[in-house]
């Protein structure tokens, strides 16, 4: 009985510790990710050169579409 208590209390911080990850990542910025062909995945992060050059038009849009 504790060993399946202790799984679902290690199961439920683990579930945490994932939301409060990814909700940290999501809310790093903006980023431009470039997908290529062959299933490759590059990621252009907020203050690089290369990605303000990409950033500008995509927020006009964005904000266009929006309304």
């Amino acid at each position: 009985m504790r060993a399946g208590r202790a799984l679902a209390v290690g199961a439920a911080l683990g579930s945490a510790a994932g939301a409060i990850f990814l909700r940290r990542r999501a809310r790093s910025g903006d980023r431009v990710e470039l997908y290529f062909d062959d299933g490759t995945l590059v990621t252009v992060g907020r203050g690089e050169p290369e990605a303000e050059r990409l950033l500008s038009p995509a927020r006009e849009l964005l904000g266009a579409a929006r309304g």
